[in-house]
């Protein structure tokens, strides 16, 4: 289908009914320019063969050129002076480099004097070359790139459509990047393949050139609640990230992990960048290939739908009852959340990682151990070295919710 050509919208009742006062702003997009494609067929992806994907019917799936125009304009007008645009997939460069070229030229023609605009992506690497990398380097992209270790560990899990493994090629990627001189973190998904070799994942990824890292724990479940074979349990990834913070805290001046710079944020009473940490769930929308919107990433699903972005504005999506709803399953609070000392980091954990058990948000987080180790072993040196920077003592105080 030819650019500028409009896709199908979803069918199904949107709830009209908004919120009365102030909704909580929209912070940031996580665009899906080419849906849950991929080029790959990695085992563990919690998008593969998924029920609930709406347009898993739909094979060839990639943003009109009309729909990001009114994407960018839109909500730079509403996200006015600092505006965040994030691309994941799937895989977003299956979109094309076009597609992210008119991007910035959007972004250039509809950006007003004084506004901050940043764009990130994530990718599996295998596509980028010197042309992708010219355009991240111009123009200050963030990107990801999702390894999950050497060889013989990315590959268990993560290959083509062929069967073979991707290793190779994602190394290809990141050779090039770091030959273009493209700034980049890693994304590793820890499962059964890695979760028992912290110091071999971490020695790796730093004998490879890598200073930011982040860590994904793997929880996917059948529909009876046993765990998938590759889901690693609570203790085991609780086991790996102290570890992981032995390994990192000597080089900690270096070196970045995601997670314990998301603790330290929250020590010292900022908004954690890992909407994990956050109080509600709000901080974000996913806009998928059509311009649907959902309120996250791991629930785009037909009930969950916000609104489409081609007939709907920024301010509308902000207050629909729908969004609100879904803010508030993380503030469900499981009685052994109430009486914790962690309380107000964790909030809860994750609604995805509460809900994929037993398919209910009251639940605990399936991770819940896992977070009280990591805790146990991070928060103490944490504080004193927020404390050290800061000059002021760092207390664990809840942030402030946005009115609804």
């Amino acid at each position: 289908m030819t650019a500028g050509t409009p896709f199908p919208i979803v069918s199904g009742e949107i709830s009209t009914a908004s919120i009365s006062g102030q909704a909580p702003r929209i912070s940031s997009l996580l665009i899906k320019p080419a849906s849950a494609v991929c080029n790959l067929d990695c085992q563990y992806c919690f998008y593969l063969d998924r029920d609930a994907d709406p347009y898993k019917e739909l094979p060839a799936r990639v943003m009109p050129l009309d729909t990001l125009e009114r994407l960018v304009d839109s909500f730079l007008f509403y996200s006015y002076p600092a505006s965040t645009f994030a691309f994941q997939g799937g895989e977003p460069t299956l979109a094309g480099l076009k597609y992210f070229e008119k991007l910035v030229e959007f972004q250039q023609r509809f950006g007003r004097n004084g506004q901050s605009v940043s764009n990130a992506l994530q990718t599996n690497g295998v596509l980028l070359d010197a042309d992708w990398c010219k355009l991240f380097r111009e123009y200050n992209f963030l990107i990801g790139i999702s390894i999950d270790g050497p060889e013989e560990v990315n590959d268990l899990y993560r290959f083509n459509k062929a069967g073979h493994g991707t290793w190779k090629k994602v190394m290809q990627g990141i050779e090039t990047m770091q030959k273009e001189r493209v700034e980049f973190n890693v994304l590793c998904v820890l499962s059964q393949s890695n979760v028992h070799k912290p110091k071999e994942i971490y020695k790796f990824f730093r004998s490879i050139g890598v200073q930011y890292m982040q860590f994904i724990p793997l929880a996917e479940f059948n529909a009876d609640g046993s765990r998938m074979p590759f889901t690693i349990t609570p203790e085991e990834y609780g086991r790996f990230m102290c570890e992981i913070f032995d390994l990192w805290w000597p080089e900690r001046r270096k070196t970045r992990v995601r997670f314990f710079d998301n603790l330290a944020e929250a020590i010292a009473g900022q908004k954690p960048g890992s909407c994990t940490m956050h109080e509600t769930c709000d901080s974000y929308v996913v806009v998928e290939y059509n311009g649907d919107v959902y309120p996250c990433d791991f629930f785009v699903e037909k009930d969950w739908r916000l609104g489409n972005i081609t007939v709907d504005s920024f301010p509308e999506i902000a207050r629909r009852q729908k969004r609100y709803s879904f803010a508030v399953k993380k503030t469900l609070a499981h009685p052994e959340c109430q009486v914790c000392q962690y309380q107000a980091i964790c909030h809860g954990g994750c609604p995805k990682t509460r809900h994929g058990v037993h398919k209910q948000f009251e639940d605990l987080d399936y991770f819940c151990a896992a977070y009280k180790m990591m805790f146990d072993k991070a928060v103490g040196p944490l504080r004193k070295e927020v404390e050290k920077l800061t000059g002021s003592s760092a207390a664990l105080t809840p942030h402030s919710i946005s009115p609804y």
